[in-house]
């Protein structure tokens, strides 16, 4: 386990890494549609139709990405306090739960938005002119990194290797 752990953080580290930069690039990707739809309607009084639905696509894919890499750093919304004061052998519990918790989420992210991308592959959206399926290859893609994020938090608390050193008062038990 200690041996695939090896092989997965770094992986999963630079992935982390790349979907945060998409998820910024999005961002600023988002910024300037939107400046340029203002423009548009405001100095040229012409009203760009094609920014918001590309707005809402690059939404998508910025908080779905940002998201799991949330899981990663572990910055989404948790029970701390009640993990703080649970005994050690209960905190462990809590913490498996969680993760196993967060990888079936994941997995039903990726089961579900696979399926509704293939179900609306053949639509267009009208004013991009791309498959309406692209507006849910964010979500399957989104669970695919919460798995694998949270499989590699798994494996980090399972060998003892999970650094909750704030949790554990610094007395390094889990």
């Amino acid at each position: 386990m200690v041996a695939v752990l090896k092989l997965l953080e770094p992986v999963a580290g630079w992935i982390s890494r790349a979907a945060l930069l998409l998820a910024g690039l999005g961002v600023v990707a988002m910024t300037v549609l939107v400046f340029w739809s203002i423009v548009g309607r405001y100095v040229f009084n012409d009203t760009p139709t094609w920014t918001e639905p590309a707005v809402l696509l690059l939404m998508s894919w910025f908080i779905l990405l940002g998201s799991a890499v949330g899981v990663r750093e572990r910055s989404h919304i948790g029970f701390e306090i009640g993990l703080a004061a649970a005994p050690p052998p209960l905190r462990l519990a809590m913490k498996v739960v969680t993760e196993a918790l967060l990888v079936g989420f994941g997995v039903a992210m990726v089961v579900y938005g696979a399926q509704l991308a293939a179900g609306t592959w053949s639509s267009l959206t009208p004013m991009l002119g791309i498959s309406q399926g692209w507006d849910y290859v964010p979500v399957a893609a989104g669970g695919a990194l919460i798995v694998l994020f949270s499989v590699e938090r798994l494996l980090m608390i399972l060998t003892g290797t999970d650094d909750t050193a704030s949790l554990d008062h610094g007395t390094g038990e889990i």
